[in-house]
């Protein structure tokens, strides 16, 4: 079947099994779609994984973005043939024996995994999380690198220019800070009660030092900065606007954190968490895990998308490489090779 050529609209869905199902490559065709994100059922080893990234890229051009949320530690969706990745916390341990090695460590598990997830189709990983690791968070703890700011930038720095070299951006998360709420933004509604500039002097140091350029996106938090803005930073013009695209200078794609998580309902109905997003200044959301919602969405909404906003989810699509010869053809590198056994040996020590 012809591909469907249409620019890429701002909702990133996702869909239920192993393959597409007719109603899916329907759906996939709404102007507003431009993207899938992928899960842990999604996925059964790599070939299927591949033809997967295949069929969903078959159906438009240019090319639905295929992303995933492929962390490491405990928030890695394809295993089976895939390394296992350490949690970003191990690289925060390593670095109190020596931050050169860790370093490192972070640019080679970063390489490792970008260089896998383009070997079978996916675009994008949303990673490095920057959030710091307060210890008292119930959704973040060793999912962050550390509790010094300094530290968490040193180590996603190296992170993103190993996803770089193989070809990937990364994707900031969760701005501007989740690892001080308790809350898990899943389940509940975390509220932050600290000033802006107690927030500006911790958890905003990762994306101050020079980490913004060369992250090709950000994903706000679902959490209420009390102090700040009533509502939360993923429908806060101010944390958006103000804050990361005014004073930070921030000129690459926001995608909203999940909206159908608790944390998002403080705007209301899908349509109206996503409107709320989208002026703040979300260049996509995303929807997952309620097919019934996406649906609705996909029906009642009517977004007017900025000119600017299309040119910077374009230019996300131009900055990664499809599923190709090229991108499979890593995986045999001595680079790759190499990289895998540093990681790998992280994996067992820790």
């Amino acid at each position: 079947m012809k591909a469907t050529s249409l620019p890429l609209g701002p909702i990133m869905l996702d869909v239920a099994g192993t393959e597409l199902t007719a109603d899916e490559r329907d759906r996939l065709r709404h102007p507003l779609v431009g993207g899938v994100i992928l899960f842990s059922r999604n996925f059964v080893d790599g070939p299927q994984l591949a033809a997967l990234t295949d069929e969903i890229k078959a159906i438009r051009t240019p090319a639905l973005l295929v992303s995933v949320d492929h962390e490491g530690g405990r928030v890695q969706r394809f295993r089976s043939g895939f390394t296992r990745l350490p949690a970003m916390g191990c690289l925060g341990a390593l670095w109190t024996d020596s931050s050169r090695e860790a370093r490192a460590v972070a640019r080679d598990t970063g390489f490792v995994l970008a260089a896998e997830l383009l070997a079978h189709g996916v675009d994008l990983s949303y990673t490095p999380v920057l959030d710091l690791d307060y210890g008292c968070s119930r959704v973040i703890g060793d999912r962050g690198f550390h509790r010094d700011p300094t530290v968490v930038a040193a180590l996603a720095e190296a992170l993103v220019g190993g996803l770089a070299e193989a070809g990937m951006g990364g994707v900031g998360k969760h701005f501007p800070g989740h690892g001080f709420a308790e809350a898990d933004s899943h389940l509940e509604i975390p509220v932050d009660d600290r000033s802006f500039d107690q927030i500006w002097a911790t958890d905003l140091v990762p994306y101050r030092q020079g980490l913004l350029p060369r992250l090709a996106g950000v994903m706000p938090a679902h959490v209420i900065y009390s102090r700040v803005d009533p509502t939360p930073a993923g429908f806060s013009r101010y944390w958006l606007q103000e804050i990361l695209r005014q004073r930070l200078e921030f000129d690459g794609v926001v995608f909203s954190d999940d909206l159908t998580m608790e944390g998002a309902t403080v705007a209301g109905d899908i349509v109206s968490r996503a409107t709320a997003a989208q002026l703040a200044g979300c260049d996509m959301v995303l929807v997952c895990n309620r097919p019934d919602l996406a649906g609705d969405l996909l029906d009642r909404w009517r977004p007017e998308v900025s000119g600017a906003s299309r040119e910077r989810v374009a230019a996300l699509r131009r900055r990664t490489p499809a599923h190709s010869a090229p991108a499979r053809a890593v995986l045999t590198t001595d680079r790759y090779r190499e990289a895998r056994k540093v990681v790998q040996a992280l994996v067992q020590s820790a």
